[in-house]
């Protein structure tokens, strides 16, 4: 049975512990409709389980992010460039 979160301290509106993922780790999700789940061990939270669209999203977002970094770099190196005619090449 996956609860609503009311008093854990976590990053999830949703919770399970290990025992009730192992046992029906579909219905989790179904329940969670969506929703990040705090998997807790001894009422304490040990992974979150997210759908797969979540992640893929995620890894977009730090893929942009490294993209952007690299971008700021290039643009401080561009007063060491050294400018080139096509035409004379």
């Amino acid at each position: 049975m996956c609860l609503k979160n009311q008093s854990w301290s976590t990053i999830a509106d949703y919770s399970a512990s290990i025992s009730e993922l192992k046992k029906n780790p579909s219905a989790l999700i179904e329940q969670s409709d969506g929703e990040p789940i705090a998997i807790l061990n001894h009422n304490r939270p040990t992974a979150y389980l997210i759908p797969a669209k979540t992640y893929e999203a995620l890894l977009e977002k730090i893929e942009d992010y490294q993209l952007g970094l690299i971008i700021k770099e290039r643009q401080n190196e561009k007063s060491s460039a050294v400018e080139v005619i096509l035409d004379e090449l």
